[in-house]
C-alpha cells in the first residue's frame, strides 16, 4: 500500500479514524499542499458533548496539527428540526432559549481541543442559523430542492430504517438532509471548505452535500466518516450505567472523567490511546504491550492525557491525586464529583438504593440492590450490607458523605442549605 502524501490522512489512517471516504486518494492529494478547510457539524441538542463525540472532535484537532483549518459548525438552525438518522422516533423540539443555552455550552468544549483565531490554520466556529434563518422557501426549493429526488432520499439507510419499522417520519425531519447538504455548499463558498467529516451514521447526508456542491458550483468536495465505536465488551462509547460521560466540568467533574478512562478495559487501552490522546505511536505501542498489572500504568497515562485535553493539566493532576486518596481509603473528599441532595429528602431519610441511583453510580434500583448484595456498595468506605438501609442528616454531616461503587468509583453527597 503506497504511503499517504498528506500528514492528516496518514495520521487518521494510523490512529483508526477512517471508516469511509468518498475519494481517499483525491483527498490525500488535496491535503498535501497549502492549508485547506474541513468541517464537522454538531447540533445543539444538549449543553455539552460527551466522550462519544471525541471521535469527531479529535479529527478536527489532527487536521489543525497537520497544518489545515478546522471549521466547527454549531447547528443553531438544524437543531430546530432534529437529525432523524437511525432514530426510531422524532427528536423533541427545543425552544429558542434552550437552543441558545446549549450553543453556549458547546462553545466551551472546542476551545480546549482547537486553537481559534484569524490565521490560515486557526479554527473558526460558525452557526448554521446565520444562513439557514435567511432562506426563503420558494427560492430554496427551486434552486436547491430540484437537485434532490425523493427516490434517492428514500434509499438512504437512515431513512429506510425508520420506514421499515413503520415509524412516522415527518416532512420536517425529511428535509434535514437537504439543509445539511446546503451547509456544505455554503461553507465551500464562504470558507473554501473541501471536506465534511462525521460519524458513520452521517454518510448519506455527507454524500448529499458533496453532490450538491458538484451540481450547483462544479466543486470537488470530499466526505469522510469515522467508525461507530464500541468498547471491547460491546458497550457504546461514551455511555456508562450512570449516563453519558460529559466533557463539560459542570456536567461531570474532572475526577469522574479521569476515572472513566482509568476504568478502560485492558483490550481497549491501545486503541483508546491512539484515538483520544496526542501521544506518539511508538510510545503507545510500548504502553499497550504492558501485561498483567502493569497495564494499569497505561490506563493511568490514558486517563491523564484524555483529562488534560478536556480539562487542562492541573485538573488532570488533581483528579489523579484524588483517585490515589480515594483508592487508599482516605477520607479526603476534595476533587471528587459531588451531588447535592435537598435537606428535606435527607430529613425524611433516603434509602441507600435511591442514593446510589441519584449519585449516578448505577443506572437503576435493581442494579443498586445487586451491588449491595455483592458487597460492592460503600458509605464513607464502610461496606453496606443491608439493602433497606436509610441515610439521614447525621450520616452525611457538614462535610458530606462519600458514596462508593467498589473501591474506585466515588461520589460525594452534600446537603443543600
Amino acid at each position: 500500500m503506497p504511503a499517504h502524501r498528506s500528514d492528516f490522512v496518514r495520521a487518521l489512517a494510523e490512529r483508526g479514524f477512517i471508516h469511509q471516504c468518498t475519494d481517499l486518494d483525491g483527498l490525500d492529494v488535496a491535503l498535501s499542499g497549502p492549508p485547506r478547510a474541513a468541517y464537522i457539524g454538531f447540533d445543539a441538542t444538549a449543553d455539552s458533548l460527551h466522550t462519544g463525540h471525541l471521535m469527531q472532535v479529535m479529527p478536527l484537532r489532527w487536521l489543525q496539527r497537520c497544518g489545515h483549518k478546522p471549521i466547527v459548525v454549531i447547528g443553531g438552525g438544524t437543531t430546530r428540526i432534529g437529525d432523524p438518522s437511525f432514530r426510531d422516533s422524532s427528536r423533541p423540539l427545543l425552544d429558542e432559549a434552550q437552543i441558545a443555552a446549549n450553543v453556549m455550552g458547546l462553545r466551551q468544549v472546542f476551545g480546549r481541543y482547537l486553537t481559534f483565531g484569524d490565521g490560515a490554520t486557526d479554527a473558526v466556529l460558525v452557526n448554521n442559523a446565520d444562513w439557514l434563518d435567511a432562506l426563503h422557501l420558494i427560492p430554496f426549493l427551486r434552486d436547491v430542492g430540484r437537485h434532490f429526488t425523493v427516490n434517492r432520499m428514500l434509499s438512504f439507510d437512515s431513512v429506510r430504517t425508520r420506514l421499515d419499522r413503520e415509524e412516522p417520519l415527518t416532512l420536517l425531519e425529511f428535509n434535514y438532509m437537504i439543509l445539511q447538504a446546503f451547509d456544505f455548499l455554503e461553507l465551500s463558498r464562504r470558507h473554501g471548505c473541501i471536506l465534511q467529516m462525521g460519524g458513520s451514521d452521517q454518510w448519506g447526508n455527507i454524500v448529499n452535500g458533496l453532490e450538491l456542491g458538484r451540481r450547483v458550483d462544479q466543486r470537488q468536495l470530499f466526505g469522510l466518516t469515522t467508525p461507530l465505536l464500541t468498547t471491547a465488551s460491546g458497550t457504546k462509547m461514551g455511555k456508562t450505567a450512570g449516563g453519558a460521560v460529559w466533557l463539560n466540568a459542570d456536567r461531570l467533574a474532572p475526577y469522574g472523567f479521569w476515572q472513566f478512562w482509568r476504568n478502560t478495559e485492558d483490550a481497549d487501552v491501545g486503541r483508546f490511546l491512539r484515538l483520544f490522546t496526542d501521544l506518539p505511536l511508538d510510545e503507545i505501542a510500548r504502553l499497550e504491550a504492558l501485561e498483567g498489572t502493569e497495564i494499569n500504568a497505561a490506563k493511568a497515562v490514558l486517563a491523564h492525557e484524555a483529562t488534560k485535553l478536556a480539562h487542562g493539566e492541573a485538573a488532570a493532576l488533581a483528579a489523579a491525586g484524588a483517585a490515589r486518596e480515594a483508592f487508599s481509603g482516605g477520607a479526603a473528599l476534595d476533587g471528587l464529583p459531588t451531588i447535592v441532595v435537598e435537606r428535606d429528602a435527607i430529613t425524611r431519610g433516603i434509602s441507600v438504593v435511591d442514593l446510589l441511583v441519584a449519585a449516578g453510580l448505577v443506572g437503576s434500583k435493581s442494579e443498586a440492590r445487586r451491588l449491595i448484595a455483592g458487597r460492592g456498595a460503600r458509605l464513607n468506605d464502610a461496606m453496606v450490607s443491608n439493602g433497606d438501609a436509610v441515610v439521614t442528616i447525621a450520616d452525611v454531616g457538614a462535610a458530606g458523605m462519600k458514596v462508593s461503587y467498589g473501591r474506585k468509583r466515588h461520589v460525594v453527597v452534600r446537603i443543600d442549605g
